[in-house]
Parts: structure tokens; C-alpha cells; sequence
């Protein structure tokens, strides 16, 4: 006899998993990795480059609950300026054209979102058949 569950939602897909094998939700978050890598390997060779430490910087970092890419840190601290641009330095002097959207994650998320949610759909799926659960 088949037992139809139905989880809607990342939240309850975790508990769910969570609820059959512990180890589980730390796969949902690999596979979350996975997915944001897309998102990384076309934004990562368009950021400008002088020492490649802003590219660099770009990585993805995910959570059992959010697939993240993010840019920047203590190695690039400037990176945000790249990316979204603004004033900095003696006197705000230099200028970059300020882009609500940015230059590089954002817009690498807007050409490469089919291929993302594919990549993030084939990972829930994968988890959840690790699960032993069928999906539909």
C-alpha cells in the first residue's frame, strides 16, 4: 500500500527529511550548493579583473534552507563596489555608475535561471529518492 505524502514548500521538505534520516537535510544542502554553482561558474570569469581575488570571491554558500552565492569577504572587501558601483575613496573621488541590479551575480541569476532551477529541481529530487520517497 502507497501512502501519498504531500509537502509544499522548502521548510516542510526539510522537516520531512529530517523526520526519516538526520543526514539528510545536510545533502538538501549540498544539492542547494550544487544549484548556486551555476549561478557562480557565469558570474565568476565576467567580474573585472586586476589581482583575480575579487573573482575569487565569488563562491556559493548555502544553507539546509537557502542557496546563496555571495561576493566579497575580507580578501575583496571592495567587491561590492565592483559589482553595484558608487563613490569611495579620499573625498569619494572615484566614480563607478551605481546599477540597482549589479553587474555580475544578479544579472548571471537572470541568464542562467532556467538552467538553475533545473539544476536545483534535479536536486530535490535526488534528496528526496536518497529518502526513499517516489516522486511525481
Amino acid at each position: 500500500m502507497t501512502e501519498v505524502v504531500r509537502i509544499e514548500g522548502l521548510r516542510e521538505f526539510r522537516r520531512a527529511l529530517k523526520g526519516l534520516d538526520s543526514g539528510l537535510p545536510k545533502a538538501l544542502r549540498v544539492g542547494l550548493n550544487d544549484a548556486a554553482n551555476v549561478i557562480v561558474s557565469d558570474a565568476k570569469p565576467r567580474v573585472a579583473r586586476r589581482s583575480g581575488r575579487a573573482a575569487g570571491s565569488v563562491r556559493a554558500r548555502s544553507t539546509q534552507s537557502k542557496a546563496r552565492v555571495v561576493g566579497g569577504g575580507s580578501k575583496a572587501p571592495y567587491y561590492p563596489w565592483l559589482d553595484f558601483g558608487g563613490r569611495v575613496g579620499r573625498r569619494h573621488a572615484t566614480v563607478r555608475p551605481f546599477l540597482e541590479h549589479g553587474r555580475y551575480i544578479y544579472n548571471a541569476y537572470f541568464r542562467s535561471r532556467g538552467e538553475f532551477e533545473k539544476a536545483l529541481e534535479g536536486a530535490l529530487v535526488d534528496v528526496a529518492e536518497r529518502a526513499g520517497l517516489e516522486v511525481t
